[in-house]
């Protein structure tokens, strides 16, 4: 991957310049609106330190949520905008809109190292419209903040599998550079996508086994041990012949499912015992069963102790590990056991057997922070999803792609 990196857009130099940053603040809030996991907008203060120090004036892109194309208060960056405000020790404003006339008012009101944000780009439909007209002219909008002397830094990792406006087609309309949090977490993820130490072994979780299943295949080839809980372990349960009851099933994916146990069925490993529950709710009754005890009309929320166990000791001979979805409803404390003591199990690889962890953004990041787990006991925890997954099945980047020279 050749593309230039903010090291390069600093030694050009950046005093006085308008430089704007797609970053990643798509953060949980609660039903207050309060932030409850400010691990993103955390990843995001190097690129931006860094263009402050430099006296670049910084203009911050990013959406928040699925608004889907439409303003919504609910999810305005105005939370976002006093988080940053706090974490950078200044001032960051919000405009009242995207690319309207405050925005522009605000941008050309910069000083040298000052910080503001535009509102939602999601705000816009424009943003992730199909129509490549539609993103070019949105993206326009988006480059002419910046001025005639302007940049872009792509500093949102959680986007840029992405080919939408604020992402893929302003780089093409200003000098374009790859922020931190990008560049890093392509090294990392470049590791363990080229060149991961054996043994290797991929932890999967999270609802759907349909999102998962391109996964599932090609890093099955790569691996040599796939581990799956979560909610897409019940269809795989289901396509060996065990009654899931009411647990989470897409009938629609049994067949895929037979087959990919049919193929990879020595390197798939599949939970030994689940912890069943009444009703999906917090204080749903709950108990340990084997495969064929979930009761009638119960559903299961979490993988059991034993699997735990079986798991860890999977975990314990690795040397790469990657980890993406969480191993039940780790927002119940009832269901949080089996997500916590596997990602305990990875914290242990890193620490008594010298394995290169990463945990793959998205639930898998908010459940480490969620459980209070130290997150300096894996070596990388991930801002994106999504991407880090698709960057691993060896899928094309848009938002990367667009960067190289």
């Amino acid at each position: 991957m050749a593309f230039k990196s903010l090291d390069d857009l600093l030694a050009e130099g950046v005093d006085g310049r308008h430089v704007l940053v797609r970053s990643d603040f798509n953060v949980p809030l609660d039903d207050d609106g309060n932030i409850t996991d400010p691990g993103r907008i955390n990843a995001s203060l190097p690129t931006i330190e860094a263009l402050v120090e430099g006296g670049a004036k910084v203009i911050l892109s990013a959406h928040l949520g699925r608004p889907k194309g439409e303003v919504n208060e609910k999810y305005s960056l105005a939370p976002v905008a006093e988080a940053l405000s706090e974490a950078l020790g200044q001032f960051v404003a919000l405009a009242g809109d995207v690319t309207g006339e405050d925005a522009h008012e605000r941008a050309n009101g910069l000083s040298e190292g000052d910080v503001m944000l535009i509102e939602n780009v999601r705000f816009d439909p424009r943003e992730t419209s199909k129509d490549e007209a539609e993103r070019a002219e949105f993206a326009a909008e988006l480059a002419a903040l910046a001025a005639d002397d302007g940049a872009f830094v792509s500093d949102g990792f959680g986007v840029v599998h992405r080919a939408q406006a604020s992402v893929y087609d302003v780089a093409k309309l200003l000098p374009a550079y790859a922020g931190k949090l990008v560049q890093s977490e392509l090294e990392v993820l470049s590791t363990v996508a080229q060149n991961p130490e054996h043994p290797y072994v991929v932890v999967l979780g999270g609802a759907k086994v349909s999102d998962k299943l391109g996964v599932i295949e090609a890093l099955a080839d790569k691996a040599d041990k796939v581990i799956i809980g979560g909610g897409m372990c019940y269809t795989m349960l289901a396509a060996q012949g065990y009654n899931v009851q009411k647990s989470l099933l897409q009938e629609d994916q049994l067949d895929d499912c037979k087959s990919l146990l049919e193929r990879f069925g020595d390197k798939l490993v599949l939970p030994v015992d689940l912890v069943a529950a009444s009703e999906f709710a917090a204080d749903a009754d709950n108990k340990v069963v084997e495969l064929d005890g979930i009761p009638e009309g119960w559903m299961s929320l979490d993988i059991g102790p034993k699997s735990v166990e079986a798991f860890a000791e999977v975990l314990a001979s690795s040397k790469t590990v990657f980890w993406n979805g969480p191993m039940g409803v780790f927002e119940m404390e009832a269901f949080a056991q089996g997500t916590a003591g596997v990602a305990q199990a990875i914290i242990d690889a890193t620490a008594n057997n010298g394995s290169f962890t990463v945990v793959g953004g998205g639930d898998s990041a908010a459940s480490v922070r969620t459980l209070g787990l130290d997150e300096a006991g894996f070596s990388h925890i991930s801002t994106g999803g999504g991407a880090s997954l698709e960057f691993l099945e060896g899928k094309t980047l848009p938002g990367v792609e667009v960067l190289e020279s």
